[in-house]
Order: C-alpha cells, then sequence, then structure tokens
C-alpha cells in the first residue's frame, strides 16, 4: 500500500544557521510529488531530513501517520521508504545484477550475516531475489548489463542501477534526488516515462527532488517550492511556474550567481 508522507513545522538549523524553517506539507498516498527551488533552497537538506540522514532541530516528519523523525535510514527501510541520490553509490567492482540485488537487504532470510557467508537458508531466498533483479533491470531497461561490472556504465546509467535497487526493497514511498541531473534530453523523456510506469505498475508514492523543470511539469501531480528553507508555493507544477514569488525566487538566485 503506497505510504502517506506528512511534515509538520520541520526546522533544521547548524549552530546559528537555519536550513530549513517551519516546512509543513502532506504528500497523499499514490502521489508523484515534486520539490523545487532554486540552488541552496534546501531541498537536499529535506531529503536527508525525511531519509533519516540528517536529525532535525524540530518539528514531525509522519509516515502513515507514524512518527518516524530521527529514525535511523535501515529503520525508515522497514516503513518502506527508499531513496536515490544525486551522485549514485554503487559497489563499482560488482555486477550491476549484484548492485540491485543489495535492494532487497531488509527480505533477507538470516540478514546480511547469513546472506554474506552463503548459509544454506538463503539459497533458495537468492534465487528467487536474483530472479526479481533481473525482472527490474528490464524494466527500467538495463537488462542487457546485468553480468557486467557497474564501473563499466556511465554516469547515467548509474543512476538506473541505483533506481533498481531501491525499487528491490518494494518500497511503498521512494525518494528521487534530482534522477535527471546530468542526462541528455533523451533519456530525460525516457526517465519520464519510466517513473509514470512505475507508479502505475506499482502501489508506491514518489517525490521528486530536481532542477529539470520540465521533467516536473510532465511528471508531478503536486509540488512545493522552497526558497531559503522555506516553503514558498504549494500547488501543480503549472500553478508554481506561474506564481510571482517563484519567478523571482528563481530570477533573483540567477541575478546572484551572475554577479558572483
Amino acid at each position: 500500500m503506497a505510504a502517506r508522507l506528512t511534515l509538520r513545522d520541520l526546522t533544521l538549523r547548524f549552530g546559528g544557521i537555519s536550513v530549513l524553517e517551519n516546512v509543513s506539507f502532506d504528500v497523499d498516498p499514490g502521489l508523484i510529488f515534486g520539490m523545487v527551488g532554486p540552488n541552496g533552497a534546501g531541498k537536499t537538506s529535506l531529503f536527508n531530513c525525511i531519509s533519516g540522514h540528517y536529525k532535525p532541530s524540530s518539528g514531525s516528519i509522519l509516515i502513515d501517520d507514524e512518527e518516524v523523525i530521527g529514525s535511523s535510514p535501515a529503520t525508515l527501510a522497514r516503513h518502506g521508504l527508499a531513496r536515490t541520490f544525486q551522485h549514485p553509490a554503487l559497489q563499482l567492482e560488482s555486477t550491476v545484477l549484484d548492485n540491485v540485488m543489495l535492494g532487497a537487504h531488509t527480505r533477507l532470510p538470516g540478514g546480511p550475516i547469513a546472506w554474506s557467508l552463503g548459509l544454506p537458508l538463503t539459497g533458495r531466498s537468492e534465487k528467487k531475489i536474483r530472479a526479481e533483479a533481473r525482472e527490474i533491470l528490464e524494466k527500467v531497461g538495463l537488462d542487457w548489463a546485468a553480468d557486467m561490472n557497474a564501473d563499466e556504465l556511465s554516469h547515467g546509467l548509474h543512476k538506473g542501477i541505483e533506481l533498481a535497487r531501491a525499487l528491490m526493497s518494494r518500497p511503498r514511498l521512494l525518494l528521487l534526488d534530482e534522477p535527471a541531473a546530468g542526462l541528455p534530453h533523451s533519456e530525460v523523456e525516457h526517465l519520464i516515462g519510466l517513473i509514470r510506469t512505475i507508479r502505475a505498475e506499482t502501489d508506491i508514492t514518489i517525490v521528486v527532488v530536481e532542477h529539470h523543470m520540465g521533467l516536473i511539469a510532465a511528471l508531478t501531480d503536486r509540488v512545493v517550492v522552497l526558497d531559503h528553507g522555506k516553503k514558498l508555493v504549494e500547488g501543480t507544477a503549472a500553478e508554481a511556474q506561474s506564481d510571482p514569488r517563484v519567478i523571482e525566487a528563481y530570477i533573483g538566485k540567477e541575478a546572484d550567481d551572475d554577479a558572483a
């Protein structure tokens, strides 16, 4: 069942610096929800709070009305949360298939130690998980690379491997951190179609952080726009793009970058 994500008055401070301030929004089950904003808006920091990599200073994060603030990534995985990163962290000397199979670590009988030791109780499960990993690689268009080492593939394809690994955990809530970064236009179009297919075929809620406004406009049901750590606007992508506050935030940021 797709998860509901709720944030209430989320605040994150490092020392005396406020990175996020009283951010609140709801993501209904089954939505594709976008988080956008200029560089430095706090998007990745917010993702890090949701995924357990940062502990917020105050506020609330709920998955299906259960408080998870301060939970570890491993605990959140048991709640059905999976995440990709802007810069994929793969085992480059392992095969693509082995990297994807790692996504099933929460489902291993006996845990990762039994798996690594090759104990008998893991044998049947390994065969099932291996077959499942191949099916997911086929879905994301990487079945041809299953037996290649990850370091033989491009950065763009590494993103596909990481997405497949996240799907192996059978998530109910999937966080995608700038999935289109560094991709050519043709691959962005493929990515849009792939994410739509995942949502159509899987009971899942998807939250996307992205600078690529074309992807956000084509893909999301709703978006929230952040600026300087605060929620600026929430609505559809079309509403956000036409909002004067959003236009000012982006133009002002570009002017600051040009001046620098």
